[in-house]
């Protein structure tokens, strides 16, 4: 068998110390490449054309409004570049803000909050994920969408079993149906039949990839429409 095609990554962030953690901590990696590294957004989208990276590891709040640049970031190179993954790193949970990421499709994006930089197989796995058109959400990201959904008034989450509950976080979190068989010790088939009882409560019955259902997951329990 031939080597596995290194991923190549552009990272962008506004602060010098950490584009410099970050590059050390990927060299690390063996099948991650550092392409580039940029302070801007439009040092980004230039970068991004030269370079042909695979993902965008980006800071989410950078000049000139410290707010979600990362995430307009990810929506100019869906319009543009769609093949470029994008992971964004955020120092706070901020539900609203992993929505707004996904607001254009969920297929190849990532929402990481910066503890994660400090462990290197989270920051892979979500590269390699997102690199592959996957989607990846960081665990307390899902869990604060999952309470929000939880807590609100006549919420159709009521109708979810605690088994699917359980189910539900997970199918956001992007965990396939065999790891979430693995994870609970349940047949393939049983976690298909919760995964379809679950959006077949929530109203989520069109015929949709994995990644459109996680976005759809994920809108739904902030409370916006799938």
């Amino acid at each position: 068998m031939g080597e596995a095609v290194p991923v190549r990554v552009l990272v962008v962030d506004d602060s010098l110390l950490i584009r410099e953690g970050v590059v050390r901590l990927l060299d690390v990696a063996d099948d991650i490449v550092v392409v580039a590294v940029c302070a801007t957004p439009d040092e980004a989208l230039v970068a991004v054309r030269e370079q042909h990276p695979d993902v965008v590891l980006t800071d989410i709040c950078m000049p000139p409004t410290q707010t979600d640049e990362g995430i307009q970031l990810a929506h100019t190179l869906r319009k543009i570049h769609p093949g470029v993954g994008v992971v964004v790193l955020s120092q706070h949970v901020l539900p609203e803000y992993a929505i707004g990421l996904l607001d254009d499709g969920s297929a190849g994006r990532g929402y990481l909050l910066k503890d994660r930089l400090g462990d290197l197989d989270t920051l892979v796995t979500a590269l390699r994920t997102v690199a592959a058109g996957g989607c990846q959400v960081d665990p307390l990201v899902v869990e604060a969408l999952v309470g929000a959904g939880a807590g609100r008034a006549a919420s159709p989450l009521d109708q979810l079993s605690h088994r699917e509950m359980e189910i539900l976080g997970e199918i956001a979190e992007g965990w396939s149906n065999q790891a979430i068989a693995a994870r609970h010790s349940l047949t393939l088939g049983a976690v298909e039949k919760h995964a379809s009882a679950i959006f077949m409560k929530l109203g989520l019955t069109r015929d949709e990839d994995a990644n459109k259902r996680v976005k759809a997951t994920l809108m739904y329990l902030e409370g916006g429409t799938a």
